[in-house]
């Protein structure tokens, strides 16, 4: 194996965060010469020898159990997600499965039925690598106007959410927070990529991600583990201006792998009036340039009446 691999590299991340104060140690010299926790005093903290952690640390040991687990996860104050993280990366590195190119997702009837059932509000569906597999006409205006509303049709040229967090200036500029969302993105990276250490289509988004953007670099390296559950963002939208939304992420039952996000407003709230102008903007899914023209028309004066003429 080269290099640590998920495992290890996962668990170098987590004992660089912790200092030996955060776990009850002394910390007896003003220099160390790693960050964090040394490896021997995870050891001791966990009950194994430094030999063994040091071998899962480095990838050359697969066959960890789930008692060295939970010790190693209570050493290192891994919370619930992190330590289901730590068992699925313990687990795909026992195994080492075939490599096949995944078939392209494709979106239920169901699910193409449920969105249609929502389209009251900006909705969108993703798929487990963050592909846009649908979306409705709000949740394509407001969060990817500037794209083609057909895209997610077409498996060659769907969106992928995550590409366009780093790599797409409007959406960069879409929210105002943009470094919360790019590491709550981030963090549920991790988790897929542990759910599926194989999949080449994630790897190939993880490498071109890690190529092209600086920023993504530097939060993949710090191994959040974290998932996008509910999180509200102030979005500085191009057409109706500021709107705060909960962006709220929904299972599907029929389609486990894939998740429908849904953008919620509080009642009665200026963002909810927003929406609403932008409902009526893109209902006949007009680009942001003929949004912002009805825009403006609707805000303009009327004209007066000429004058009546005998």
């Amino acid at each position: 194996m080269n290099g640590p691999g998920p495992l290890g590299a996962f668990l170098q991340a987590r004992r660089a965060r912790l200092r030996p104060e955060d776990v009850g140690l002394r910390d007896l010299g003003p220099r160390r010469r790693v960050a964090g926790l040394r490896r021997e005093e995870l050891a001791q903290l966990a009950g194994v020898s430094v030999s063994y952690y040091a071998r899962l640390e480095q990838g050359l040991s697969r066959g960890a159990s789930a008692e060295v687990l939970d010790a190693i996860a209570r050493a290192l104050l891994l919370d619930d997600h992190e330590r289901g993280h730590l068992d699925r990366l313990a687990g795909a590195a026992r195994h080492a499965p075939r490599v096949r190119r995944p078939r392209p997702e494709k979106l239920a009837d169901e699910t193409r039925d449920l969105l249609r059932a929502v389209d009251g509000v900006p909705a969108i569906v993703l798929g487990r690598r963050t592909d846009v597999l649908a979306w409705n006409t709000l949740g394509h205006a407001l969060l990817a106007g500037h794209l083609d509303f057909l895209g997610p049709d077409d498996p060659a040229r769907r969106p992928n959410m995550s590409r366009m967090l780093f790599l797409d200036l409007h959406c960069q500029e879409l929210y105002a927070d943009w470094k919360r969302k790019a590491r709550a993105v981030v963090g549920n990276l991790r988790i897929a990529v542990g759910r599926h250490p194989e999949d080449p289509l994630l790897a190939e988004l993880i490498g071109e991600l890690t190529m092209k953007s600086p920023e993504f670099v530097a939060l993949w390296g710090d191994h959040r583990v974290a998932p996008c559950d509910a999180a509200s963002y102030e979005l500085h939208h191009p057409v109706v201006g500021t709107v705060t939304v909960t962006q709220q992420t929904l299972s599907i039952a029929r389609s486990p792998e894939q998740a429908l996000i849904v953008c919620t407003t509080p009642a009665g709230s200026s963002s909810e009036e927003a929406l609403a102008l932008l409902r009526q903007a893109s209902g006949s899914r007009a680009p942001h340039a003929d949004a912002a023209a009805f825009l403006e028309a609707e805000a303009a004066p009327p004209r007066p009446a000429r004058p009546h003429r005998a």
